[in-house]
């Protein structure tokens, strides 16, 4: 096969894409498919290992497709990870800077080079459609080119302090903690993978990451990335394995010095509060969901409000800690945002995700599907469903299910409040801008939320009271999604977020390193 020029995709441009795109897309999905039920190991101590069972992965999109056979990793594989990591940081940390950011480059330069076969292997895994998981990937190389560019640029976080005098030499000095542990979640399992563990190792840490049991294929090509790049043995370290079992198992080892997590708010709060049963504080960065308002001004642009919703509520099915699942729309403008939002919707063609045509692909798995169809019985009964509310059967062995709009469910319902993680929004009308704040600050969550209005002194009231930390202002690309490294900081308040620090901006690299105060009198 000849050369591919080389096509960057970011959420931004999914809708212009490259006709190349789809030409290299669709060769990649039969060299992926050609590829699949292998069995594939876990990575420790720059060895490949097995464990006496494994688990297959099957692809939500055809549940007779075996992509693969997976390790069911146990507590001796975690603990023999942490250790060779442990055993590897002081030559990783004591490396000069220069020589890891180098390394981490190469790494990122390799999964931009990879880019269509991860890609097809993570729609076929996951659901996504060929530009979310296109974009997945170009996303990981570029948050660990962002953290690169981080520590280069403020020269490995070395800076002078104030000195007494001549003789005094003061300096702050940021260093890394040790063994870091990445537990990454499905839906995006290049960049909440490869994003985090790119950051923890050009800090200086060793890494063991275990990924969501149902995208371990994805996490072994961001491996080997880490492998073939030259990142040394025991420094990168990847088990695969139940949360219970393999995740517990991390987070409980007293040697494991700090911890990222993207999940859910209920598996993040009990990480959180097991960490801190440990000898002394140490840091875990969690990023927990969200219960994503968008508020529809009637002095909005109602084309650009339905677009921005649509694409927001139903892009990977909704599997985004910042889908948009709440709207708050102007009495005044309701009724035709709701036209415009189901003509859209409508338009929607739900089936294999890497069929170019097809926008949505399928849940995650037999749990979520299962929610879906308990959500949307509840929805039926207790709200009026204008569109969807059904799942799609008839489009094949998978787990196919319509993207969903609710209207005049009571606003006491749980589900106003409750992190669904499916194609379902809830849509209501309001009088009082005020109180329609009030509505959308009144969650747990604080991850992400958009607004549509023409009018200034409305934009400055709303980012000036809303409750999350990721803002969007007339955003048809996407009401409450589509960040990306350096032009979106991406990160939580409330219980969204554990740091109050976001990724893809200028606060997060640090978070993997601890600061020391020298001084030097002489």
């Amino acid at each position: 096969m000849s050369e591919r020029k080389h096509i960057k995709v970011t959420y931004s441009t999914l809708a212009s894409p490259d006709p190349l795109l789809h030409e290299y897309f669709d060769e990649s999905v039969v060299e992926a498919k050609a590829g699949f039920g292998k069995t594939f190991p876990m990575y420790i101590n720059g060895e490949e290992r097995t464990a006496s069972q494994t688990f297959e992965k099957r692809s939500p999109v055809d549940l007779d497709l075996v992509m693969g056979y997976f390790q069911k990793g146990t507590a001796e594989d975690v603990n023999d990870a942490v250790a060779t990591a442990k055993a590897a940081f002081l030559a990783w940390s004591g490396r000069p800077w220069q020589e890891r950011v180098a390394i981490m480059r190469k790494a990122a330069d390799l999964i931009s080079e990879r880019l269509f076969h991860m890609g097809a292997v993570m729609s076929l895994e996951i659901g996504k459609n060929r530009l979310e998981a296109l974009g997945d990937v170009e996303e990981t190389a570029d948050l660990i080119r962002y953290n690169c560019d981080a520590i280069e640029q403020n020269d490995n976080f070395s800076r002078p302090l104030l000195s007494e005098s001549d003789k005094h030499h003061n300096r702050s000095v940021l260093k890394p903690y040790g063994v870091w542990a990445v537990i990454s979640p499905f839906n995006f399992p290049g960049a909440l993978a490869g994003g985090p563990a790119g950051a923890a190792l050009v800090a200086g840490n060793c890494v063991v990451l275990k990924p969501a049991t149902d995208t371990p294929y994805t996490a072994w090509l961001l491996t080997e990335c880490f492998r073939d790049a030259g990142v040394p043995a025991g420094v990168f370290n990847f088990v695969t394995g139940g949360g219970r079992s393999v995740g517990q198992t991390l987070v409980d080892h007293p040697d494991v010095a700090g911890v990222t997590f993207t999940g859910s708010y209920d598996v993040g709060m009990h990480i959180l509060r097991t960490f801190a049963q440990g000898r002394y504080p140490r840091p875990v960065i969690a990023e927990m969901g969200g219960k994503n308002p968008t508020i529809i001004s009637k002095k909005a642009d109602i084309d650009k409000a339905a677009m921005g919703v649509m694409r927001s509520a139903f892009g990977l099915q909704g599997q985004k800690c910042s889908a948009c699942s709440r709207v708050y729309v102007h009495n005044d403008v309701k009724d035709e945002f709701m036209t415009k939002l189901v003509d859209l919707t409508s338009q929607i063609n739900v089936g294999d995700p890497t069929v170019k045509d097809n926008w949505m692909g399928p849940v995650a798995n037999m749990g979520a599907y299962e929610d879906y169809k308990e959500f949307v019985a509840d929805l039926h009964a207790n709200g009026d469903v204008v569109f969807g509310g059904k799942i799609l059967e008839e489009l094949g062995n998978g787990y196919f299910v319509a993207p969903t709009i609710v209207d005049n469910l009571p606003l006491d319902h749980r589900l106003w409040k409750q992190e669904m993680f499916l194609p379902i929004v809830t849509v209501t009308g309001y009088e009082d801008m005020d109180k329609a704040m009030k509505m959308a600050n009144d969650v747990e969550y604080g991850l992400t939320a958009g607004f549509f209005s023409e009018d200034d002194d409305e934009v400055q009231w709303w980012l000036d009271n809303i409750e999350a930390g990721v803002l969007y202002v007339n955003r048809s690309s996407g009401a409450t999604t589509g960040a990306w490294p350096g032009y979106q900081s991406f990160g939580g308040w409330k219980g969204s977020g554990s740091t109050g620090k976001a990724a893809g901006s200028f606060y997060y690299v640090q978070q993997y390193m601890k600061e020391q105060s020298q001084t030097i009198v002489g």
